[in-house]
């Protein structure tokens, strides 16, 4: 029996008798050491991190409909408190926001939800998802026990909760939620925090049970989630993970698939190989629910991106990528794993593993039910060499760093390190011929709202309340004629040390140079000479956040702003320090003052066009208008001209372009093999970290769309394009004896007595053709997707096949079988068929 959470109301109160669960009664969500249980049968589930706010509504469906076509059962999303609650008592869930329509999505789709209410997200988020206003409660201290966080934690989460019953979307009403979270990621700071930490967490597990939502709550990398709360796993690898008790389901909360962009850091990407390889090795350790974070991770639209220094783009590289379309082939291959352990179900979920070595670094995982389901995981943890293992009286060849799944505990239908689906380079199609643009040019610290003076110094977050990135900072410096510097020697120099994240100095209304920090160190300093004349100097300083801290113990305390010390060296005194003189202090820019990024706001001021538009110039306003393109293909900005600021469509905000700050960092060859971290595989070293920016469609008017840049530093927007996504090429790379679940199927059903070999599928976007073939060969090529390279061994009619089969066709299939292409180029040598088609 499992623990039974709808009926349990003494939460802590645990019987086990002969290693059972004595329950309460039945209930419609339940668990035990074998797996979660709905309406009372085991499964494994599969699930995916569709995050709402990430992407917009008109891109939900299809984004769940790909999930499922995908392998997946379940889809888990965090609740964004900032975004839901930006100003106390005050609820938004409209648009993207609109939790209530995604959850039904997801319902409508067959799929259940796995709701992380937190409310602490992290996620690389803005405040981590908690509001701003949070921080000014009286007496607060974030995550711990601290009364008036948890007062306010509790009236969230039980708001959250009522709307969700109040919908009848809990499973045990009949809606899809089967699972929710409370709190996320606790462990570490518990740690730090001690006693504290550890009775917040007794009290989140408590309020968060009280609320009888009739489905289990976990607590992720929380390793002692009080019951009956189950503790979960996090990371590139979960299969050494157990539950803290044996009568909980092991379960990997987040798998992930890749890793987040910052601005200043090259792109991390995930080979597919390995994170089949990761998955189905938590599978044969017992693992029973396995969420991909993330499953699609979407665009930090507007401000949301923590960190900080978080990039706009959240795509993860993710199965499903930033615009929503299929990322090959990591989709594909998950795809037909997914496929793969649910033919092993029946096993998998009945008993635990037997496990058997089969050689210094191999051993069988072997799952019997039983009824005589049967199930085997063949595993090769050598990262350098193939292993040839003897299994069940069959031998089996192991690829480096790999898994085969059987789900007859004979024949193999899957290879984490053979792919089987295809593969697709994608391409940034331009659709714009360049815009006509006009300009509009604000002075430094130029606008009368908010403004303020004092002596010393503040923080800029205590004055913004994060409802813009910048503060102006300014004082006067007099400098008397008799200084030397005047007469021909060095310019004095202004060191300006401040808490982050990047700076603008501006002397007497010239900007005269910039500084800015890092993800690790968001500190920076700045001290250059500037050029000062005699008599009064207007210094102003435009410090700009990047995002709020989302994650460490009390980053409600981290500081941003000029917090100096501020001073000028060089002068015939001397040192003279300006920490402690008068600043006068204005909230944000002039054109936000105005709203020009807005459809009525940008008519406000007079803007300049044709040869007077000015270029590479700080603190520029740019606007045009455009037609939205023909066809449905994602489309994008393309910034890289310009330097750093925000981009607005119709007055909604795209989010920050930094293209300035270029990527470092080692960007070498990445061999899937072995243990992967966060920099293992890396891309775009020496370029921007993020060149496009993403523009929803459904943003979109036929005609008129106004586009509003602001650019803090500098930029020629005539370089601004407007750009469509869509497939390139599609490739296969697939051996002629690979396993396949086509042919294990066929072979199980006793139609064929023999193996068969597999086909090469391969298909374009919806719309596009096969218009060329850039590459094929069957025999022994080299390389990848993109840069295929024949070997030795090659048959001269590869090119002919694919002229035959697929030229002028949406889609085709090719069997890999040395007949096809007119016979064994090399005998007794296992080839393979690679090919690149182009799509048009």
């Amino acid at each position: 029996m499992g623990l039974n959470i709808a009926m349990c109301k003494g939460y802590f109160l645990v019987v086990v008798l002969l290693g059972s669960w004595i329950s309460c009664g039945e209930a419609s969500v339940s668990y035990d050491s074998k797996a979660i249980s709905v309406n009372g049968q085991r499964k494994i589930l599969i699930s995916g991190s569709i995050h709402y706010p990430r992407s917009t509504p008109e891109m939900w469906p299809d984004l769940i409909q790909k999930a499922k076509e995908g392998g997946l059962d379940v889809i888990q999303t965090y609740v964004f408190w900032n975004g839901h609650e930006p100003e106390p008592g005050k609820y938004y869930f409209e648009g993207r926001y609109d939790l209530v329509k995604f959850i039904k999505l997801v319902q409508q789709a067959g799929l259940y939800v796995h709701l992380r209410i937190g409310p602490y997200a992290c996620a690389e988020w803005n405040f981590g998802g908690f509001p701003v206003w949070l921080k000014y409660v009286p007496g607060i201290s974030f995550r711990t026990n601290n009364r008036p966080f948890k007062a306010a934690m509790q009236k969230f989460t039980t708001k959250i909760v009522n709307m969700m019953k109040a919908e009848k979307l809990y499973e045990t009403q009949g809606g899809p939620i089967i699972l929710s979270q409370i709190e996320n990621e606790y462990g570490p700071m518990e740690y730090e925090l001690g006693a504290p930490g550890r009775a917040y967490t007794e009290w989140a597990a408590k309020m968060a049970v009280d609320l009888g939502t009739g489905v289990p709550w976990v607590m992720c990398k929380q390793d002692d989630a009080p019951d009956p709360i189950i503790n979960t796993c996090n990371g590139f690898y979960c299969d050494y993970f157990s539950p803290n008790k044996a009568y909980k389901p092991k379960m990997w909360t987040e798998a992930w698939t890749g890793w987040f962009t910052e601005f200043g850091g090259p792109v991390p990407y995930r080979p597919a190989e390995d994170l089949a390889f990761s998955v189905a090795k938590f599978i044969q350790k017992g693992g029973s629910f396995i969420n991909y974070y993330m499953y699609h991770g979407g665009t930090n639209f507007g401000r949301t991106a923590g960190g900080p220094f978080i990039a706009t783009s959240y795509d993860y590289d993710a199965p499903l990528d930033e615009y929503g379309l299929l990322r090959e082939p990591k989709w594909g291959h998950l795809k037909d794993l997914q496929r793969a352990i649910k033919l092993c179900e029946p096993a998998l979920v009945s008993a635990d593993p037997t496990v058997t070595p089969l050689g210094n670094y191999q051993e069988a995982h072997v799952f019997k039910s039983k009824s005589g389901a049967c199930a085997a995981f063949l595993a090769n943890y050598n990262q350098h060499s193939f292993a040839k293992v003897s299994f069940g009286n069959l031998h089996y060849n192991l690829p480096p760093w790999s898994i085969s799944i059987l789900p007859d505990c004979k024949n193999t239908v899957y290879n984490t390190a053979r792919i089987g689906a295809q593969s697709a380079q994608m391409k940034m199609t331009p659709v714009s011929k360049g815009f006509s643009w006009q300009s509009y040019n604000e002075e430094a610290a130029s606008h009368d709202g908010n403004l303020f003076t004092m002596v010393g110094l503040v923080e800029q977050i205590n004055m913004t309340r994060d409802n813009t990135d910048y503060l102006w900072y300014t004082t006067d410096v007099k400098i008397d004629p008799s200084e030397g510097f005047l007469r021909g020697g060095k310019w004095p120099v202004l060191t300006v040390l401040s808490a982050g994240h990047a700076l603008h100095v501006f002397i007497n209304g010239q900007l005269s140079g910039t500084a800015y920090g890092n993800l690790e160190n968001p500190k920076l300093t700045f001290s250059d000479g500037v050029n000062l004349k005699a008599g009064v100097n207007k210094i102003a300083l435009l410090s700009i956040a990047v995002g709020l801290p989302n994650v460490g113990p009390h980053f409600e305390t981290w500081n941003a702003g000029v917090l100096g010390p501020v001073s000028l060296s060089g002068l015939n005194e001397g040192k003279r320090d300006l920490t402690w003189q008068k600043w006068s202090y204005k909230v944000g820019l002039k054109g936000e003052y105005l709203s020009l990024h807005s459809l009525s706001g940008s008519t406000s001021v007079e803007w300049v066009e044709g040869a007077y538009v000015s270029k590479r110039q700080p603190l520029a306003w740019y606007k045009t208008t455009f037609n939205a393109p023909d066809g449905n293909e994602p489309l994008a900005l393309d910034m890289n001209t310009m330097s750093k600021g925000q981009v607005w469509i119709n007055g909604q905000s795209i989010g920050r372009y930094w293209n300035q700050y270029k990527a470092s960092g080692n960007c070498g060859a990445c061999n899937y093999a072995g243990w992967f971290n966060e920099k293992k595989c890396l891309s775009n070293c020496g370029e921007a970290s993020q060149k496009w920016y993403h523009v929803p469609r459904s943003w979109l008017y036929p005609t008129g769309n106004l586009l509003v840049v602001f650019e803090e530093w500098g930029g020629n927007p005539y370089g601004i394009s407007l750009v469509k996504r869509e497939v390139a090429s599609v490739c296969a790379d697939i051996y002629e004896w690979q396993p396949t679940l086509v042919n294990w199927q066929l072979q199980s059903s006793g139609k064929v007595n023999k193996p068969l070999r597999p086909k090469a599928h391969l298909s374009c976007a919806s719309g596009q053709k096969i218009s060329s073939i850039k590459f094929a060969s069957f025999g022994n090529p080299e390389g990848a997707c993109g840069n295929f390279r024949q070997g030795s061994c090659h048959a001269f009619h590869s090119y002919d096949v694919f002229e035959r089969y697929c030229m002028g066709q949406q889609s085709c299939t090719v069997p890999v079988t040395p007949e096809i292409f007119g016979g064994d180029p090399c005998p007794n040598v296992m080839k393979k068929l690679s090919v690149e088609l182009i799509c048009s």
